[in-house]
């Protein structure tokens, strides 16, 4: 049934990111697809000899399909699944294993029709489109999380992990049982930080809000790294944005003539040019993935993709020197941005959450009109001008709190907490 929605959506479609090999549908007396339920390390060794990449993964799709061979029977080709993998992922989700198998079976039947949601993010969004027409037409009811974030009528709540965090770095049980209680109505709550994905999973994690209970995981929706990394559905990457390599370069270089500690951050990675107090403090008290020492600029430049830079210095020293010094050394090919009175960043030009919120929101089909957000630094401020609702908490940068259309109370008065019971529900 699956197969036969899947052929009858295309007869009229106009999607523009599938490849149109297997056009005239109408024309096949019969379907043959094969579905094969393995355990990973059958479709690990199938992986490897087929795409040549050793490693588990959810599912595989191989076509069969010979263009231009005149019979009847239209053999569309196989779909692997691994019930290990799956059983995994449904755990995560919150649904059972029939439904995530179900899900990857929609997915590998449309990858077999020329879908393929990795080329682009257009493609990606198409194919979800398709994906959710094929699962509410079969009324299959597994949680999937394009289906919960895109039923209508919700509100979604964008908010700022830091936001989310008191004066001492911690989230506070009343923000905590907020953010559950808001799940259970049906809001769907999304992090937009200038953190790595891992230290929002490892600061959460502390009050049991990470992962397959939690709002933030690796197979969830987020913004990270001041909107320069943007994950959407099935926590798959739809946006990435690195930081010119010369700026890099420069920076790297004021830190090692200078002495002022500074962490390069490249997705899931941190790096440094040396030890100090301050970038171990990103790993401790911030939550950061621990920063690796590299022995040169070069050596670094040439490992990794750099998002951006931030510098470790007291707010005098930002204020009176850092922060006047690289805003004129940048201008035109990054920008400064400033989330904490003793942290400068150096990011892209045209860089903010709110520019990842939007992304997000049109791969999720979701208008800025169903979105509240929740922040407090500077960092926030387009951000709370996209949303339909923006709070500032009372603890606020200035310019943030001019923006918004409420102030909230304090980060250490559960600011986030208040405002969701005042105005999610």
């Amino acid at each position: 049934m699956a197969m036969k929605i899947a052929l009858d959506g295309l007869l009229d479609s106009n999607y523009k990111t599938r490849d149109t090999s297997i056009s005239d549908v109408g024309r096949y007396d019969k379907v043959e697809v094969s579905v094969l339920l393995c355990n990973d390390n059958f479709i690990q060794n199938l992986n490897k000899e087929w795409r040549g990449e050793d490693s588990c993964i959810e599912m595989l799709s191989m076509s069969q399909y010979i263009p231009d061979l005149d019979v009847p029977i239209l053999m569309l080709g196989d779909i692997v699944i691994s019930v290990e993998t799956a059983a995994r992922q449904a755990e995560e989700r919150g649904h059972t294993l029939l439904d995530e198998v179900r899900i990857l079976a929609v997915r590998g039947i449309l990858r077999l029709l020329g879908f393929d949601h990795q080329t682009s993010h257009e493609s990606a969004v198409e194919m979800e489109k398709e994906e959710q027409l094929i699962l509410k037409s079969l009324r299959w009811k597994g949680k999937n999380l394009a289906k919960s974030v895109l039923d209508s009528g919700k509100r979604h709540t964008e908010t700022s992990d830091g936001t989310l965090l008191n004066s001492k770095s911690q989230v506070t049980a009343r923000n905590a049982e907020a953010l559950r209680e808001a799940r259970s109505r049906g809001v769907n709550i999304v992090i937009a930080t200038g953190k790595a994905r891992p230290a929002v999973i490892d600061a959460l994690n502390m009050v049991d809000l990470s992962g397959r209970t939690g709002i933030v995981s690796e197979s969830s929706p987020g913004i990270f790294l001041q909107g320069l990394l943007v994950y959407g559905l099935q926590g798959r990457e739809i946006y990435k944005r690195n930081l010119d390599q010369e700026v890099c370069r420069e920076a790297l270089l004021y830190s090692l003539e200078q002495k002022v500690p500074l962490v390069a951050f490249s997705q899931d990675r941190c790096f440094s040019m040396y030890d100090d107090p301050l970038v171990d403090s990103l790993h401790y008290v911030y939550h950061e993935p621990k920063a690796e020492i590299v022995s040169s600029i070069d050596q670094l430049l040439g490992t990794a993709e750099i998002q951006k830079v931030l510098f470790l210095e007291t707010p005098e020293g930002i204020s009176s020197a850092l922060r006047p010094f690289w805003e004129k050394a940048i201008e035109g090919r990054a920008r400064v941005v400033q989330a904490q009175p003793d942290m400068l960043e150096l990011v892209p030009p045209a860089t903010s959450k709110g520019n990842g919120v939007k992304i997000l929101l049109d791969h999720l089909c979701i208008s800025p009109d169903e979105v509240m957000a929740i922040g407090d630094g500077e960092n926030d401020i387009e951000m709370l001008q996209l949303a339909s609702l923006g709070v500032a908490l009372a603890n606020g940068s200035e310019k943030t709190k001019a923006v918004a259309n409420i102030i909230g109370a304090t980060n250490d008065e559960d600011g986030v907490a208040q405002a969701i019971y005042d105005y999610a529900f």
